[in-house]
């Protein structure tokens, strides 16, 4: 930990080496094995939790680099500066809407920081339509964290903690 980091804190890693992932949207948070979809209630894609949503859009859940924003914008992956693979899935079955209720804001390859917007979207539409609005937040590459702690509770995009990992 560099000078700077102890005289002003870095809040994404503390002196214990705790990456924290804060809400990459607004709302409750759900088990993830609450999710009705088998790929990520098992954890096939990654361990995580879900968030039911309020509000109107997904931010950059940590300081990092977005990977892929899918095509139909209802879904994203970043990777942390600190090499944390994190995937972010609005909905089950959103793929089905081709992009409506979706307004991609952030670009493939963009750094971002913590609580950057990357996807704006219409919650009531979404949940007229969605099978689901349920919203995964996973880490990819389990294989790589030590300890993984889930939170829970209410959330507020950008600010509030959801996840706190260490490698």
């Amino acid at each position: 930990m560099g000078l700077f980091s102890k005289l002003f804190g870095d809040k994404s890693a503390s002196a214990s080496g705790t990456i924290e992932i804060v809400a990459p949207l607004s709302g409750e948070i759900v088990n993830i094995e609450d999710v009705p979809d088998v790929v990520f209630a098992e954890k096939i894609v990654g361990d995580g939790i879900a968030i039911k949503p309020a509000g109107n859009k997904m931010v950059a859940p940590v300081d990092g680099t977005i990977g892929k924003i899918f095509e139909t914008n209802h879904a994203f992956s970043i990777e942390s500066d600190n090499g944390i693979e994190l995937f972010v899935h609005f909905g089950i079955d959103t793929v089905e809407l081709k992009g409506e209720g979706f307004k991609r804001i952030a670009e493939e390859g963009q750094k971002v920081k913590k609580g950057d917007v990357v996807i704006e979207f219409d919650l009531a539409l979404l949940e007229e339509k969605a099978k689901s609005t349920l919203t995964p937040v996973v880490i990819s590459n389990m294989d790589e964290i030590k300890e993984l702690i889930k939170l829970t509770g209410s959330v507020t995009v950008g600010e509030t903690p959801v996840i706190r990992i260490k490698k």
